[in-house]
């Protein structure tokens, strides 16, 4: 009896243990997210052409 209690305990602790959390994030810190990313995004595209700008003007120099 024992161990079959000992079984069911261990089940129910692995069971708890490798359980995942749900993303509880809300609607409005994703789009908060998704802004940050897209801003994000965009400064390293106007970095990029920043750059190119650069290169293209120490060529002709």
């Amino acid at each position: 009896m024992k161990k079959i209690l000992y079984l069911g305990l261990y089940i129910f602790a692995m069971g708890v243990a490798l359980t995942s959390c749900r993303d509880t994030r809300t609607t409005g810190e994703k789009v908060e997210d998704g802004i940050e990313e897209v801003g994000d995004g965009i400064e390293e595209g106007v970095e990029e052409v920043g750059d190119e700008i650069d290169d293209a003007t120490d060529d002709n120099e």
